[in-house]
């Protein structure tokens, strides 16, 4: 029971005096006298209960919960803008990430259309766009590359003569689909799994400074795998250990053979993208929807590739053969299965932890929460049944999904819109891209990245904040640099576990004096107003205690106090009475640890009581 006695000064500077006065339990009291444990009464018929049904359909299909009493006058004519918006964008990223993902430009219009229809059913985020992205299709691309490099593919002529091998393309890239399509399947699998076994809480092992460190890297991989296109050379695509060393090497080796007219048409492509993203930028508040700037670029560079026949006549590398409409459902290649496991785990977590990020800042923006367990299983499910339908992994875009929350998207819906835009392009329209030149794809997704880029600036403020946190933007960034995206993020995350173990350690360890006049307790060593009561020790952790740090705690509270008679109070100390005194006895939880300790010298109560 605890009594409390309150006095309240009447002079010109009025404070509030509390003295608190209460029992001291110490832990095999607590369990056994104040704290008894429920019991679960609930029966096998209460969990089948068909309101725990309704509610387990009501959490895989969101769809439900929102579509019944959807207000289409407030929010329909903003879905339809935001929609059409958003799926004018998708085209060109569509095109363009398909050139990451190796392969052709139809599939990432694929990618665009299944999984956006499917998340509209079990997504729960309102605003994210989801379907292709630059890091994860440059995670496709490096895995369709290795098992299905160029080498494999060189044949000799049909008529005998003493020509060369030539590159069979169509039956490279026929490969290359199939590779990234069973990736698909296999990454769509295991975020389902995951989803179900309520794993949803596996991106906070991705750090947001390890994140953003491996999403600049991959930005540096993906300007790198665009540079031959905007130069128009040949030069083969690497994977696997410092491959963008050796694609930069293999750029600058054929520089002397940069078409003109492809590197003119580039640039121009990508001066006026940037200016125009800056414009959006800048008067995002006054423009109605953002300038368009891709599906611009899109549109003119075609027309300027067919009038002026730049494939026949200047040797400008184009998109080419773009079937109309959809391809059937087909079954992936299962016996490519045990090459890609490792490879789809890293990118069902990356894919996951993209999305749910972005998912969660626009909820607390806008007020509403996500469920990352069912945005697990939402991806997931995007991902392994379009999959049947010759897509590629997808995860939320960024910059699109910052395009539908500007334009007033409000649901679902209108990402919905988006993909329908998409599906007509297919159906109806695919075949006017085919003169595109790749050189103004490669435009597009080069200014897309300027964003990862300003990552950058990170560097100076984790300096100033957590040279810790700057440790592991570094290693992130460096290790995917140089080894890959697979493999820097295995190192990434492994570096990261490190600084954790290194931090619990490694503990702050202080012994508290009282600020006269206050309730505060502050480290005597670093406060000069903070002052000990005599014959009182108070030591202070700001780790929690376990087998890898509790030597070092005992070190630490050795330096700190000359122990007498003790009292422990923290999670843990339990481990510290068996290591270094039997007479140590719990009378309270903390975290972190502290220890109250009092001396031979004798002891004031009242300053025990206060402590």
């Amino acid at each position: 029971m605890e009594q409390e006695e309150v006095a309240a000064r009447q002079d010109a500077d009025p404070q509030l005096m509390f003295r608190i006065e209460r029992p001291v339990y110490d832990e095999s009291f607590i369990r056994s006298k104040l704290l008894n444990r429920k019991e679960n009464s609930t029966t096998l018929r209460e969990r089948c209960s068909s309101k725990r049904a309704k509610a387990a359909a009501l959490s895989f299909l969101p769809i439900l919960t929102w579509l019944p009493s959807y207000p289409v006058k407030q929010y329909l004519f903003s879905d339809v803008v935001s929609g059409l918006s958003t799926g004018v964008v998708q085209l060109p990223q569509g095109l363009a990430y398909a050139m990451l993902a190796a392969v052709p430009p139809v599939y990432g219009l694929y990618s665009s259309f299944y999984p956006v229809l499917l998340y509209t059913f079990f997504g729960t985020s309102r605003h994210i766009s989801v379907g292709t992205f630059a890091v994860i299709s440059l995670m496709i691309g490096g895995v369709a590359v290795r098992e299905a490099p160029d080498s494999m593919f060189y044949v000799l002529p049909a008529n005998g003569s003493n020509m060369s091998a030539v590159l069979d393309v169509e039956a490279r890239d026929a490969r290359r689909v199939q590779v990234a399509v069973v990736l698909t399947t296999l990454v769509g699998i295991i975020q389902i799994v995951l989803g179900l076994l309520r794993f949803g809480f596996v991106a906070i092992y991705l750090t947001e400074p390890l994140v953003r460190g491996f999403t600049t890297a991959a930005a540096v991989h993906v300007v790198v795998s665009q540079l031959k296109y905007l130069l128009g050379v040949k030069t083969p695509r690497f994977s696997g250990p410092l491959s963008a060393i050796y694609s930069v090497i293999e750029v600058l080796g054929h520089i002397t053979s940069t078409n003109i007219t492809t590197l003119i048409l580039g640039l121009v492509c990508l001066v006026f993208l940037y200016v125009v993203k800056d414009l959006n930028e800048r008067f995002k508040k006054k423009l109605p929807i953002p300038i368009p700037g891709e599906i611009i670029v899109v549109i003119v560079s075609t027309g300027i590739s067919y009038g002026l026949s730049l494939a026949e006549d200047y040797k400008v590398d184009v998109v080419g053969k773009i079937p109309t409409g959809l391809l059937p459902p087909a079954a992936p290649e299962f016996s490519l299965l045990p090459s890609l496991i490792t490879d789809s785990f890293a990118v069902a977590i990356v894919g996951f932890s993209m999305g749910i990020s972005l998912a969660k800042i626009f909820a607390l923006k806008h007020g509403y929460s996500v469920d990352g367990n069912q945005e697990l299983i939402a991806l997931g499910l995007c991902n392994f049944i379009s999959s049947f339908f010759k897509t590629f992994t997808i995860t939320c875009s960024m910059s699109r999904s910052l395009v539908q929350e500007s334009t007033g998207g409000k649901t679902q819906i209108a990402g919905l819109l988006a993909s329908l835009v998409v599906l007509l392009v297919v159906v109806a329209i695919g075949f006017v891209f085919q003169p595109l030149p790749q050189t103004a794809l490669a435009a597009i997704i080069m200014v897309n990245l300027l964003g990862m880029f300003k990552q950058f600036r990170d560097i100076p403020t984790l300096w100033r904040t957590s040279k810790i946190e700057l440790a592991i933007w570094l290693v992130a960034f460096v290790a995917s640099v140089l080894l890959g995206l697979d493999y820097g993020l295995l190192v990434a995350i492994s570096f990261a576990i490190l600084t954790v173990i290194y931090r619990t350690q490694s503990p702050k360890t202080a012994t508290l004096g009282h600020v006269p006049g206050t309730g505060l307790y502050c480290d005597v060593d670093e406060y000069e107003e903070a002052a000990e009561y005599e014959g009182i020790k108070i030591f202070h952790s700001n780790s929690s205690i376990y087998f890898c740090n509790s030597d070092l705690y005992l070190n630490a509270l050795k330096e700190k106090v000359i122990l007498s008679t003790v009292c422990v109070c923290g999670p843990g100390t339990a481990h510290v009475k068996s290591v270094f005194f039997s007479s140590f006895k719990m009378f309270s939880l903390t975290s972190p640890p502290l220890l109250l300790m009092t001396l031979q010298t004798g002891v004031n109560p009242e300053h025990l009581q206060a402590a």
